[in-house]
């Protein structure tokens, strides 16, 4: 027999019994409750149509965060609190600031996009933090309108603050918080007659996983969840590690940050843009606020993607892996765990535990860049991650870490040792430039040419190069909201 969920969509308490672990928030949503706001525009968590707002108790207060529910599997709703743009407006009718400045901005056109745009802002009315031009572009980058236009919308979000930060979600915080937290029983263990998971605690986990050797790991779902919309798999049995305690945390300590499978882009980016600054930047353009809400960055490593975003700026500082297989741990460089296209050093069972991440050494300088056809939300076709040490003028120490070059994320040995050693000067670059020769064969595909792909990677070191040498030289693009790497 199947185990229900529990979770209050809007106010109301949901009981779901859960036969598919796969099915989509949005599915349940216009299928079962009729809430057809939500939207199905692209089923990859690329167009935000589908956004809804997913609310959780932290340290006691409610945090609310957007997701992309057509990649969002049912299950993972348990002891959390579902809206969608149905709930927004009072009552008796009257609309929610968010969609009043919505109204008043002329901020909707066709109207398909605009539920998740909705969504979206109201996620950003609720953090409380001030809302200046960058903020509104971040939080929106998930959303595509392919007839108003943005202005309207921007203007919205710029106004939606007139009326004030509270609103009856605020209000009712404390009702909200009372009931979710009376859900915190364990989440089901089983679903049907497919197998669905979700162990409470890490040793749990590697039981289970000892008995079930092949099972899907489900994280954020930012990749499995395109396995089931876009290549219709049957995953069976579905492990979700988003329950796991251990795994939620991590750990600042003197020389290195510990981070557990399940930490989220949008919980780590601040430790990441504080300790590493290009790197947070990096992470700050890897998909959207509603994909660094749900994806990890462990995940990102374990699915072995070669063009996935941390790899290389993890390996160029030199990062580990904790894997675990029942009781026993082994710790790994992670430049090690790919091993081949769509092969990693894992064994059957095993699973990342955590990550560790050497913590900023003066001495070194780290450089990334994400070479990608659009700014925001695009994947990458080229990410040059450079982390220099030198001494006396000369390279004392260099590793270079290319993603979208090979069939795994790969340092640039031969480039490498061209510059080890070597003064900090253009005639040396240039070796190194033609030394990337020997380290890349690089693939073309819809994304770059093979041709394109070499020489960007050589243009990444000269530009790594100026910026080291003359900071004054604007190298990066400059638009209305900041400097962008």
């Amino acid at each position: 027999m199947a185990e229900a969920i529990r979770f209050l969509l809007g106010e109301e308490l949901r009981e779901v019994a859960i036969d598919d672990p796969t099915v989509t928030v949005l599915n349940y949503l216009r299928g079962r409750e009729r809430r057809t706001g939500s939207k199905e525009g692209c089923a990859e968590g690329d167009c935000g149509a589908c956004t809804v707002a997913l609310g959780e108790v932290e340290n006691g207060r409610l945090v609310y965060r957007a997701v992309n529910s057509c990649i969002q599997f049912l299950p993972t709703l348990h002891g959390k609190q579902l809206l969608t743009v149905e709930d927004l407006a009072g009552p008796e009718g009257k609309l929610h600031p968010v969609q009043r400045a919505m109204v008043d901005c002329h901020g909707s056109q066709c109207g398909f996009c605009t539920p998740g745009f909705v969504m979206s802002l109201f996620v950003m009315f609720h953090d409380g933090a001030p809302i200046d031009r960058a903020r509104i572009d971040d939080a929106l980058a998930g959303n595509l309108c392919r007839c108003t236009g943005y202005g309207p919308i921007i203007a919205a979000a710029e106004r939606m603050r007139s009326a004030g930060t509270a609103d009856r979600f605020s209000r009712n915080e404390k009702r909200i918080v009372d009931a979710l937290e009376a859900m915190r029983s364990p989440a089901p263990t089983h679903a049907g007659e497919r197998g669905y998971y979700a162990p409470r605690h890490v040793d749990e986990l590697a039981e289970l996983l000892l008995c079930h050797p092949d099972a899907c790991i489900l994280a954020g779902g930012t990749d499995v969840g395109l396995w089931v919309t876009k290549q219709h798999r049957r995953l069976d049995p579905v492990v979700y590690i988003g329950a796991v305690e251990e795994l939620q945390r991590f750990d600042i300590r003197e020389r290195k940050i510990e981070i557990g499978a399940g930490v989220t882009y949008s919980r780590l980016f601040p430790i990441i843009a504080a300790e590493y600054p290009n790197f947070g930047e990096v992470l700050r353009r890897l998909g959207s606020a509603q994909i660094r809400n749900c994806g990890t960055m462990v995940g990102n490593i374990a699915n072995g993607s070669p063009i996935g975003d941390s790899p290389p700026p993890l390996i160029a500082l030199g990062a580990r892996l904790v894997l675990r297989r029942g009781k026993d741990r082994r710790e790994i460089p992670l430049e090690a765990f790919f091993i081949a296209y769509g092969k990693q050093d894992r064994r059957p069972g095993e699973f990342v535990e955590s990550l560790l991440l050497p913590r900023r050494d003066p001495a070194w300088n780290l450089h990334c860049y994400k070479i990608s056809k659009r700014f925001d939300q695009d994947i990458t076709a080229c990410l040059g991650a450079f982390n220099l040490k030198l001494a006396k003028g000369k390279v004392a120490d260099i590793r270079i870490c290319f993603g979208g070059m090979a069939a795994t994320p790969k340092r640039a040995l031969a480039c490498e040792a061209a510059l080890r050693g070597r003064p900090w000067i253009r005639e040396t670059i240039i070796a190194g430039q033609a030394a990337l020769a020997r380290d890349y064969e690089p693939i073309s595909d819809m994304r770059a040419s093979r041709s394109y792909r070499a020489r960007v990677a050589g243009n990444l070191l000269l530009k790594f190069w100026h910026e080291t040498t003359e900071p004054h030289l604007e190298t990066r693009v400059v638009g209305p909201r900041r400097a962008h790497g």
